[in-house]
Order: structure tokens, then sequence, then C-alpha cells
């Protein structure tokens, strides 16, 4: 009798064909298995190495340097500077907080332009008390306007650092820290180790420690070099996936060629607090204090369908010849949070021709020298620069003009909207491509005109006739 090998009891299994043929199929069966493990686990590599990888700041890190000093009779003093090197997300009010733990019985003796938010025990120490004797010190920056002595260059902001793009010369924040029981030469020290960046929520992930050549630096008269006793680096990046499970703002979109408005999806950023959101004519917000912060943060949003704090709005306003124009709100949706140095990041093919913006400040970027199709916009200096709480002035807006490629401008499918946007440094959730605003269809106004156009022709023959 005939076997038939098209037919097989369950996958992997042949009967009654040659050692040879069986060998094959088995390897390949077992190929077959391993294949969900093996995809399994590349998925898990590819993720694992992307959860702090933005493909818009692919370079973008917070980098804390330790620059040893000077020694001391038992340790050293460091000068610690935090450089923020993403070019749209700043770290907001209520700034950084920075952790490390000691790598053996170290000890804070003193600070300048910081301070550990606890002391820990100190008990076994007499006369002298270390400003911080707990081995996992958590450090925060220094409120504006403490007194000349106890600043340092830097320091001071309340922890607010300005993003390298916007702003490179407040994109710093620095102290200085005097340790003691710790090693007092380049052999000896330990460096902290389980480094924790707060900015000023959970998203950040620090690497370890790291020995580089000692940091350079010029004297006042800049003529003399000299160069620090000892230098590492910790490197921070940032996830969204970290520091939440839904987005923080959302997109809406409308057209001057089609009445309808594609408003934010549903729930956009989650709907955990519509029990405890407030309508817009709600009484309580006339109460004292409505718009104070709280110490978690817990935010008061006003109740909205897509429940975000943040939504920003792209219409396409006007079609020229040779340019064409969008308008872009920004609307604030809690009452217990103002943003300041706000940055919003968008992608689209036309940013590369950008004419003018109107109102915001704006500033190509380029992570990938060939592509230009990604902009930053953010508010001028003292006047728009802070959006407010929610509100009638809970909003910003600006209008940009761009020029026209012939090759690739259009208005159909949703060209004219953005590919991507960012506040913050988060991405916001876009509208479903099918709801975007479309075209009008000129085929149905096409057939009427042309049947007009016909019977008038018809009409004006039999005049003749």
């Amino acid at each position: 009798m005939g076997i038939n090998r098209n037919r097989e009891p369950f996958p992997g299994y042949t009967m009654g064909i040659q050692d040879k043929d069986c060998r094959v199929q088995c390897r390949f069966s077992s190929l077959t298995d391993l294949r969900l493990p093996i995809s399994v686990f590349f998925l898990f590599a590819i993720i694992s190495h992307a959860v702090a990888y933005d493909p818009l700041d692919p370079n973008g890190n917070v980098t804390i340097k330790w620059d040893i000093v000077s020694w001391t009779a038992d340790g050293y003093v460091a000068a610690v500077t935090m450089n923020n090197f993403q070019m749209y997300r700043h770290i907001m009010t209520p700034g950084w907080t920075l952790g490390w733990a000691w790598a053996k019985k170290e000890v804070i003796w003193s600070m300048i332009g910081a301070q550990t938010t606890e002391q820990g025990d100190c008990s076994k120490f007499k006369g002298n008390v270390p400003h911080c004797c707990k081995k996992t010190p958590t450090v925060v920056d220094l409120l504006p306007g403490v007194p000349y002595n106890q600043q340092f260059t830097n320091c001071c902001k309340g922890g607010v650092v300005a993003s390298w793009g916007q702003d490179p010369s407040a994109s710093v924040s620095a102290f200085q820290v005097s340790v003691g029981l710790a090693g007092t030469s380049n052999k000896t020290v330990k460096l902290p180790k389980n480094f924790t960046l707060l900015g000023p929520g959970p998203g950040y992930t620090c690497g370890p420690a790291k020995i580089v050549p000692p940091t350079t630096f010029l004297t006042a008269d800049r003529r003399r070099k000299t160069q620090a006793l000892m230098t590492w680096n910790v490197t921070c990046t940032y996830s969204q996936f970290l520091a939440r499970k839904n987005p923080s703002c959302c997109v809406s979109f409308s057209s001057f060629y089609n009445e309808t408005i594609t408003p934010c999806p549903s729930c956009a950023c989650g709907c955990q607090n519509k029990h405890n959101c407030v309508k817009s004519d709600s009484k309580l917000l006339t109460k004292v204090g409505v718009n104070t912060p709280r110490k978690d943060n817990s935010p008061l949003l006003q109740c909205t369908h897509h429940m975000c704090p943040v939504r920003i709005h792209w219409h396409v306003k006007l079609n020229y010849k040779d340019y064409w124009r969008a308008k872009l709100s920004i609307t604030n949706f809690n009452y217990r949070l103002n943003y300041t140095q706000w940055t919003l990041v968008a992608q689209h093919p036309n940013l590369n021709n950008v004419t003018q913006v109107f109102s915001f400040d704006y500033k190509p970027l380029v992570p990938y020298q060939s592509i230009n199709d990604t902009g930053m916009f953010y508010g001028m200096k003292f006047y728009n620069d802070l959006l407010m709480e929610a509100g009638p002035l809970g909003n910003v807006q600006s209008e940009v003009l761009l020029q026209k490629d012939k090759d690739t401008f259009t208005l159909k499918q949703g060209w004219a909207f953005p590919r991507k946007v960012y506040f913050n440094g988060d991405e916001c959730m876009l509208p479903p491509p099918d709801t975007y605003p479309y075209l009008p269809n000129s085929a149905f106004t096409n057939s009427l005109q042309f049947t007009a156009l016909a019977a008038s022709l018809i009409f004006l023959l039999m005049a003749i006739g």
C-alpha cells in the first residue's frame, strides 16, 4: 500500500519514509519547534535595547559627571555636574532628584548648591556631624534665592533644567559635595553605584559609573589649564514606557476643506481619572486653592472624552499657489499644573521648507543628516513660554507657513497632517488614519457640473433651431 507523504497525523511526525527523508523531516520539525522561542528571544532583545531609544533624538541623554577637585584627610571634594543632552525633553518643576548607593561606608560632610532630603543616623559622630549618613542618599537642588555662601555654579534653580535644543546655557545643573570615610587617592576611591534619576517623575534609567579621562578647566583669565584629580560619568536615558503606561497628550485635526473635526481618540490618555475630573463650568473651580499642586503631583483634569492633560490641535488653514498654512494650538486641561519651557515636536515631510513661524520659536531637528522632516516649536521667552493651567488662559497657539514642494504636496489621504507629535518629550496619541479630514468627493461635483453644462448646450441648440 502506498504512503501518503502529504498527510501527517500531527506536525513534525512522518511515518513510513526512508531514513534519510526522516532525518531531514525531523531536523526541519525541530527547527520549526524552535522558531517560537527564538522569535521571543530576539523580540525581547530588541525591546530591551529599544526601551530608552527615541528615534527623533537618538543621542539624547542626561550625563552626570563627578570631578574630584581635591583630597581631604578622609576623603575628597567633588563637583557634580548634570548635563541634559536631550534636544526637546527638559526637567520641569518640581525638579530633578538624584540618588545613589555608596560602595563602602562613606558619608557626606557638607554640600554646596544642593542638599539631601534626609540626614540619616549620624549618632556615632561626636563634634562635627555630617550632612548625611545614609547609605543611599537622595539629593535635590536648592531653590532660587538661597544665601550666596550656599550657592554653586549652575545651581539653585529648583531642579529645573532646560533641554539642550531649547537653551543649552540652561541645560546644566551642578553642586559640590564633600565626602568622608572614603578613599584618598585614585586607587582607593570606590565609585558610587545604583544611580537613580527622577526628572521629576520616573522614566530614567541610569547605567553604572565609568571612569573617564579627567576634565580640564580654564582659569578665569583663560591662560592656564587645570584638571580634575579623577573623573567618572553616569549616563541616564529616558523611556516613556517606564514613565507611564498611558500617553500624556493627544492630537486632534481639522482643515479648511472639510467641516468635520477629527477629535482625540476616546480615553486616549486612560480614563482612570474620569471619576475625579471637574466640568469646565463647575463651581468647584471658584474655590481658593483649586490650582495648588499636590505633593503627589496628582492632576485635577477637566472632564473630556479623551481625559488627556494636554491636547494639540493641528488645523490646515489655507492653501496658496506656492505655500500652505497650518495653525497649531496647545490646550492645557490640568487645573493643578502649568508648563514652563514647554516644547512641541512635530514630524512632517514639508518641515524641510518652513518659510515662517508666527508667535513660537522654531528649530529644525536633524538627527539624521539626510532627513529634515522634524522640527521643535517652543514659546518665546517672557511671552508665551509658560502654558498656564486649565481655564481661559490655558492655551497657546501659532501658525506656520510652509513652501510647497510640487512633487510631493497634496491634500489627499491626510498628507497635510503630522506623522508624529511630541509634547515635553512624550509622544502624543494621534487619531486613527481613517478618521482624518478628507477632501470632498470631487467626482460627484464634476458630474453635476457636466450634466448642467450638457443641459445648457441642448437648450441653446433648441433655441437656435
